[in-house]
């Protein structure tokens, strides 16, 4: 199944896996909103593909809704959402910098949520009016959202929330041709890592292991959206062939 016709806002658009993605989608034939809060990045990559740019911080609902609202108006309709905007700060739970929970929760859940309700009802109303007569809502989580280890506590309940969001609203709309699509990368080149404070990352432990690219997540996202309109990819676990948690 092809995109041509079709339109995909991607969150988080302005580097990493939702640039990526946006890439990617706009291969495939898709019109892509890019949505970020970095506008200089945007309106570059916008340029290239011939897509469609909105300054949005996601953590703020009347943005979140200005970002679909805006997508929307602009581009006609709206097929494909891509919610990956997120923020990954490490650290123990004793002593934290509880700013940096607020941080996380605001965004990995709280931005994720607010774009997700305004999408769904031109997610619902487009999936009945072709091109494909399905759209899609694909959240992005982590392989923190599997599991549960020291240094991360606040960040991993933020996406085992995600899990728990995607499958309910999966269950909730799936019989109207939305579907609700998890995908959980595992180590991944980013800048998630350069987010966190100093004083942490500096006891990170390096990796000695080939960890995954951007475009390895976004192939894989472009396969969830590509799929037959009978055809539904739940969940998406992947980590490097190395990573052994």
């Amino acid at each position: 199944m092809t995109l041509e016709g079709t339109v995909a806002l991607v969150t988080g658009a302005s580097s990493g896996i939702g640039e990526a993605t946006a890439r990617a989608l706009a291969a495939q034939g898709a019109t892509v909103a890019l949505a970020a809060r970095r506008k200089d990045r945007l309106d570059a990559l916008a340029a290239e593909l011939g897509g469609f740019a909105v300054e949005a911080d996601v953590t703020d609902r009347e943005q979140a809704i200005n970002a679909v609202e805006s997508t929307v108006s602009a581009l006609g309709r709206l097929d494909i959402v891509i919610n990956n905007a997120g923020v990954m700060l490490l650290g123990p739970i004793v002593d934290a910098p509880v700013e940096e929970w607020d941080r996380m929760i605001a965004l990995n859940l709280n931005g994720l949520l607010y774009v997700a309700h305004a999408a769904l009802p031109h997610l619902l109303k487009y999936a009945q009016e072709g091109p494909r007569n399905v759209a899609d809502l694909v959240n992005v989580s982590s392989v923190a959202g599997r599991r549960v280890g020291q240094g991360g506590g606040i960040y991993q309940l933020t996406k085992h929330g995600v899990g728990v969001f995607s499958e309910a609203l999966r269950q909730e709309v799936t019989a109207r041709h939305v579907r609700s699509s998890l995908v959980e990368p595992g180590a991944t080149e980013s800048e998630l890592v350069t987010h966190v404070r100093e004083a942490v990352r500096s006891n990170l432990t390096p990796s000695t292991i080939e960890i995954l690219k951007a475009e390895d997540i976004a192939d894989a996202i472009v396969y969830i959206v590509t799929r037959p309109r009978h055809m539904a990819v739940n969940e998406i676990l992947i980590r490097p062939t190395e990573q052994e948690r």
